[in-house]
């Protein structure tokens, strides 16, 4: 992984009243664009990549498609985790290939609208993922980490798919 200043760092903003907020998470990861694209969208990646720490995915749909859909359920193993999972599932709002990824994303309870916005853009060591997820509760946010759970994922995304 190439070191860059904005690599790992997350901020917030708020968005206008009753919108939720907005997280925003960095990573060049040394991959082609392509690469880091197809891993949003392969099941056996998401699989790797995606769970937050002490939790396992069980991917259960993902129709890479403009309108598809997808679901993926996190399931707690380590120790103290185990009565823990979470399932979330949403559709595909926006693909654009090695560039853009755009779906809206809702719990299995089906609450907690938010839009996610992944941007792909090739740098020389590989390629800057920027992800921006809209419209979170701050309370959701803080309480479950969103921010650091989602630089978790892209480091397991890293480790995923450089050379």
């Amino acid at each position: 992984m190439t070191d860059n200043a904005t690599k790992d760092d997350a901020s917030s903003t708020e968005n206008p009243a009753g919108e939720g907020q907005s997280i925003t998470v960095n990573r060049v990861i040394e991959a082609p664009t392509e690469r880091v694209y197809e891993a949003f969208l392969t099941p056996e990646d998401i699989a790797v990549w995606s769970p937050p720490e002490g939790f396992r995915a069980e991917v259960q749909e993902v129709e890479p498609e403009e309108g598809g859909s997808f679901r993926v359920e996190n399931i707690g193993e380590a120790e103290g985790m185990e009565q823990y999972s979470h399932t979330f599932e949403g559709t595909y709002q926006e693909l654009k290939r090695g560039e853009k990824i755009v779906w809206t994303e809702e719990s299995g309870e089906g609450e907690d609208f938010s839009t996610v916005t992944v941007t792909l853009n090739a740098v020389p060591d590989g390629t800057e993922v920027t992800l921006r997820l809209d419209g979170i509760s701050e309370d959701v946010a803080e309480e479950y980490g969103v921010a650091e759970a989602w630089e978790d994922s892209l480091r397991k995304l890293a480790g995923q798919v450089e050379d």
